[in-house]
């Protein structure tokens, strides 16, 4: 039955009902949902509820090997598939996207806790990847230099590299992958996804789209588990690229571990995202967006503005971003109306609320503490309430850890060089901003900040997908960034062939009218 002619409530229970029953969630191996014989599981829990959900595998070592055996089979014949035919895949699947997000947002927010507003951003970010690789037919041209020389020319092929393999985290659980498998597939390589334990849904929806779409069986694969299954994808000696969005510890460990083994590997870490706010910036327009930027998504966004530098006489604001905060809805993700669902897990919480009680400890001035909210219907939900802390100095532990929560941290200086020297000390590199109406500082900030991505009166400057997300310095492991051309890049390989045909060699014939032959 087509996705696009099922009545959206059915389409979420028919999809459910193929990929995970109401205990377990399923592999996908050659193009099917297959059941795990594992004996090892992951309890999935709403986090508004931390009702149980699902049980999600930890795949057995065989089982791993079928998707390595599955994508290895289906290399053969897709890499050697016409781009057109890799491009209409795409073609068909954002379609297929489209019209489906709502349910592919009801899944997110079910198991990751964000609001279906945001979920549906989260889609839409990783739906407008897919429409850029609908363009690969430019995306993945080779160059060419005629008459090098006397009768020679030089030409390359952009070529796919075989099996790649992304390790996914729970903040993103649709544009993350979304970022990974269409990238790959469509330069020709196939592709193991493993995507987070605790929010896999999103990705299994995508898989039974991916079908829908037309992809040949084993062209992505999708497998499940923890550390084990981290293992396997970094030494798996048939496995080419490795792609990873997550913490810093994980990421190390498998940039290091994954290129031991030879493999190429892209791998964006942790942030600690500044905004810089200039006293002569739009008030309201500055104020809104860092209450957004720094609460929105339950503050788990590897691009959240965590940080706030006040520079001179901006600090007059604080109280003004405080009742802003405070008038933030916090609710299950699925309630209208609801501006901050819960975070993941209940260790999560504990550690968030740990990070707020060290700031205030080492002598930061907690101004809102939404630690102790009671969300009614669901009190046993993962909630934090919007927190700011003000007095932060670089030396405490809210200002060095990533709080990943809806804790923003607000830091004063005298002059805006000072807050230039500041972000360019933190050791990451992810994203940073700047709020002013003055040009000239907007362009000095420019240049002289040492971050990979700025952006100026945007909160959080996460390019379209026709440029690439380039986080930099401690926030990213890697020679080439996702998506974009250097998504493209990191994806394929370049064939270089230089060729000699002399002039004097031309064959000079005649039409043969004479019965042949044969001799």
């Amino acid at each position: 039955m087509s996705l696009l002619r099922i009545a959206s409530r059915e389409l979420h229970n028919v999809i459910r009902r193929t990929y995970s029953t109401a205990q377990t969630t399923k592999m996908f191996i050659d193009g099917k949902f297959v059941e795990s014989n594992t004996t090892d599981w992951i309890d999935l829990h709403n986090p508004a509820t931390n009702e149980l959900i699902t049980r999600v595998p930890k795949c057995t070592h065989s089982e791993m090997e079928q998707a390595v055996d599955s994508s290895k089979k289906a290399y053969k014949s897709w890499s050697q598939t016409s781009i057109l035919t890799r491009q209409q895949v795409m073609f068909k699947l954002q379609q297929i996207i489209r019209a489906n997000m709502g349910e592919l947002a009801k899944s997110i927010t079910s198991e990751q806790g964000k609001t279906l507003i945001d979920a549906e951003g989260d889609v839409l970010r990783g739906l407008q990847v897919v429409e850029h690789m609908c363009s690969i037919t430019s995306l993945q041209m080779g160059e060419v230099v005629p008459n090098i020389a006397k009768d020679m020319d030089t030409y390359s092929h952009t070529l796919p590299l075989g099996i790649t393999a992304g390790i996914t985290p729970f903040n993103f659980p649709a544009m993350i992958p979304l970022w990974m498998f269409p990238v790959a597939i469509t330069c020709g390589n196939t592709s193991i996804i493993k995507p987070s334990e605790r929010d896999p849904g999103a990705t299994m929806l995508l898989m039974e789209m991916l079908n829908e779409a037309g992809c040949p069986p084993g062209v992505v694969n999708v497998i499940h588990g923890a550390h084990d299954a981290v293992n396997f994808v970094c030494d798996h000696p048939a496995i080419k690229a490795v792609s990873f969005v997550g913490s810093d510890t994980a990421g190390k460990y498998i940039y290091e571990r994954a290129s031991r083994s030879g493999k190429r590997v892209q791998s964006n870490m942790g942030a600690k995202n500044h905004g810089v706010i200039m006293a002569d910036a739009n008030k309201e327009h500055t104020l809104n967006q860092l209450a957004g930027a720094a609460f929105g998504a339950a503050g788990q966004r590897c691009m959240a503005l965590s940080t706030a530098i006040f520079v001179g006489d901006a600090k007059k604001w604080i109280p003004d971003l405080v009742e802003r905060a405070r008038k933030l809805k916090v609710n299950a993700g699925h309630v209208p109306g609801t501006d901050i669902g819960p975070v993941i897990s209940p260790q999560s919480k504990q550690r968030i609320h740990n990070l707020i009680e060290s700031g205030k400890k080492q002598g930061a001035n907690l101004v809102l503490d939404g630690r102790d909210i009671i969300v009614p219907g669901y009190e046993k939900g993962n909630f934090v309430g919007p927190t700011i802390l003000t007095d932060v100095q670089p030396s405490m532990d809210c200002y060095k850890e990533e709080i990943f929560g809806p804790v923003l941290v607000c830091l004063t200086v005298d002059t805006f060089d000072e807050a230039i020297e500041m972000i360019n000390n933190n050791p990451y590199g992810n994203g940073t901003a700047i709020f002013t109406n003055n040009g000239a500082t907007a362009r000095k900030f420019v240049n002289q900040i040492d971050v990979g991505q700025v952006g100026i009166n945007v909160p959080i400057p996460v390019p379209l997908p026709m440029f690439s997300f380039t986080g930099s310095r401690g926030s990213f492991l890697g020679d080439n960034h996702f998506y974009g051309k250097q998504g493209i890049k990191f994806y394929t390989q370049t064939k270089t062939i230089t060729q000699l045909w002399r002039e004097g060699d031309v064959t000079h014939s005649e039409a043969a009218v004479a019965m042949p032959t044969m001799k």
